[in-house]
């Protein structure tokens, strides 16, 4: 199927929307269960930065389709991710808790022992409670053993790469009968490579050599990345297309690969954004967020279906021109900064949420397995949540507080602590050289005056600096 990517020069504004405008309820009407359980779609990107779209100031990259998502819905402003990197911050997605909470500190890796342990419960275990069918689609990354697929974490189906597409297959990998094997690789030739005597078992050869999976199964090896973003794009249709025909609510998990490194488009994406390689794979997202949104609306379906659209941490600076943006904020992931976990967040549910309405509340990821389960009438797991229910910030923001005194940032290099406007760095982790500063912390930002994090205000309000600490401490305790 050839699909038409947005191609400049650009065409007319209205051409690039699909029609149709539904008009808004009563911003109350989501605080009950509706009397429909509403369909629910998670597009997580990775690696996508504050300002890499176009409803989030994005200069350089087009993306219509997820600019018009923000204008049937919500866009939040002052929105996190848990973590700074990868597996933490889907862990804590799908758990509604700090990711150290649930034992996930960092990034996992092919061979590696550990993963997200089935005790915990996923935001699909609770919605099955509920009648849900439930999908993953595109990256895991919560550990690659058979126990921790997501086959084991309350999904139905998988479809998608286990890990980053930067790293390498694991040794241990089933192999489908009908797997299909690429550039010249075979079953027996990895069988006798991994038979060798390697550092620490892992293949650096095969580096950005990946497998697609299939419920717990490699189907193909190694995936051909320039045609992953639509081939998730149509599984998501898939998968949607059955539910509507079995008539049972749904929730679809897209966690998209890009645009984290390395990057990959299908041709005719390429070249076309003026942010290079990063933004054409933006801009490809975008064009299969739309075939998405238009497929809801041919199966009738896209009333009651809620889509939420965001990443998983700040751009990876380091990459420079193949990196995203994170202004006006500071640094990126792998850090405590805003830009490494402040993130880009939109939500739709027509007729429910207020179309083209802006959200400055904090709220989390953590947040979203609690709040669609209470929309979902789904039981709860018995244990303790660190997500909130948000449903007033999103049914009526201009009068609802955010449920959060105090929101912590915990990575093994930088720990932080945010409480209204103040931020409160007990030290500081730079991936960037050139941004790295004398102090190293302690450290107060007011961001409401300094989005930036650029001036240190710890001397001029030391009892607010003490009240953060003394939290901060008190959330370490935990772990």
């Amino acid at each position: 199927m050839q699909i038409t990517p947005v191609i400049r020069p650009h065409l007319p504004f209205a051409s690039l929307i699909l029609t149709g405008c539904v008009a808004v309820a009563a911003v109350n009407a989501a605080l009950k269960e509706p009397a429909e359980k509403p369909n629910i779609i998670i597009i997580f990107n990775d690696d996508l930065g504050y300002r890499d779209l176009g409803c989030f100031g994005s200069p350089d990259i087009l993306t219509p389709n997820v600019d018009r998502l923000a204008r049937e819905g919500m866009r939040m402003t002052n929105f996190y991710a848990a973590s700074p990197v990868c597996s933490a911050s889907r862990a804590a997605l799908l758990t509604g808790r700090y990711p150290g909470l649930v034992g996930v500190k960092g990034v996992f890796f092919p061979n590696q022992q550990g993963g997200l342990h089935t005790t915990h419960v996923t935001i699909a275990e609770t919605l099955k409670t509920a009648g849900y069918t439930t999908a993953i689609v595109g990256k895991w990354h919560l550990g690659d053993k058979p126990e921790f697929l997501p086959t084991n974490q309350g999904f139905d189906s998988y479809y998608g790469i286990p890990y980053s597409n930067d790293m390498y297959p694991a040794a241990g990998m089933k192999y489908a009968r009908d797997c299909q094997f690429r550039e010249g690789f075979s079953l027996a030739k990895l069988e006798q490579r991994f038979a060798q005597d390697l550092e620490k078992g892992q293949p650096r050869e095969l580096k950005n050599k990946v497998p697609l999976m299939r419920n717990a199964e490699c189907i193909e090896f190694p995936v051909d990345q320039t045609t992953i973003t639509r081939r998730y794009a149509d599984e998501s249709m898939t998968f949607i297309t059955q539910s509507v025909k079995s008539n049972r609510p749904f929730l679809l998990y897209l966690a998209n690969t890009m645009p984290h490194i390395p990057l990959f488009t299908e041709e005719q994406f390429r070249g076309k954004s003026r942010q290079g390689r990063f933004g054409d794979t933006v801009e490809e997202i975008d064009c299969h967020t739309g075939r998405i949104l238009s497929h809801l609306r041919e199966l009738g379906v896209d009333q009651n279906t809620i889509v939420i659209f965001t990443s998983d941490n700040g751009p990876w600076l380091s990459l420079g021109k193949d990196a995203g943006s994170a202004l006006p904020l500071f640094e990126g992931k792998f850090t405590s900064f805003e830009g490494g976990q402040r993130v880009p967040f939109i939500i739709r549910w027509p007729g429910r949420i207020p179309a083209g309405s802006v959200c400055s509340e904090l709220a989390t990821t953590m947040d979203l397995h609690p709040t669609l389960a209470h929309l979902a009438g789904a039981k709860l797991p018995d244990a303790q949540l660190d997500g909130a229910d948000i449903r007033p910030l999103l049914t009526n923001p201009e009068k609802s507080k955010s449920p959060h005194r105090y929101f912590f940032f915990v990575h093994n290099r930088g720990e932080a602590v945010r409480s209204g406007d103040w931020k409160y760095h007990q030290r500081e982790f730079y991936q960037m050289k050139s941004t790295a500063r004398e102090s190293a912390g302690p450290t107060l930002y007011n961001l409401k005056d300094d989005i930036g994090e650029t001036t240190n205000v710890i001397g001029e309000h030391p009892e607010v600096a003490q009240r953060l600490a003394k939290a901060l401490q008190d959330h370490l305790g935990r772990y």
